[in-house]
């Protein structure tokens, strides 16, 4: 994992569920199926025309609902490159963390427009905001759960730990 996350911002509000990202309907036909319908009830064109490196910029309580780890799943398939928000439900936060996608608190992150291009650092906790020219500070991620991200989640994580001390 690189960095620096640059993408377009795909703007929500506050408090969006585990359900809405993974609906429940969808999750047992797999990963290829739900992620398809991934936010379709908040924004229909969302899983067809999100980029590889967009980034989820929402309000408070993002992640709330059910401890799914589907719904992260849904936006590590659909290669969504980072999550900003005003603030997480702790089960998603963890969930991302351990399944390698980066989030990161801002409180600014209201200030952030649908559609603007926008780099995140997660082990500074800055957002630059390339359309508004401005930016932002986060909560910086620190090194350890980096770490867990950079190897991709934390089973390849404690994979590469275990087979570097044998």
């Amino acid at each position: 994992m690189e960095s620096r996350i640059v993408g377009r911002a795909w703007k929500f509000g506050d408090s969006i569920d585990t359900g809405q990202m993974a609906i429940g309907q969808y999750t047992r036909l797999g990963v290829e199926v739900y992620s398809a319908h991934c936010l379709e009830n908040l924004r229909p064109e969302f899983p067809q025309t999100v980029q590889p490196g967009d980034i989820v910029v929402a309000g408070k309580n993002f992640g709330s609902g059910s401890s799914r780890e589907s719904a992260v799943l849904a936006l590590r398939y659909l290669q969504v490159g980072a999550v900003v928000a005003e603030f997480f439900s702790r089960i998603f936060f963890r969930n991302a963390i351990n399944l390698g996608l980066p989030v990161i608190e801002c409180p600014q992150a209201n200030l952030i427009d649908d559609g603007n291009n926008i780099e995140v650092y997660p082990l500074q906790g800055k957002i630059v905001n390339l359309t508004q020219n401005c930016t932002y500070q986060g909560l910086m991620l620190p090194e350890h759960l980096m770490k867990i991200i950079r190897a991709g989640g934390l089973v390849p994580y404690l994979e590469q730990t275990i087979s570097s001390s044998s």
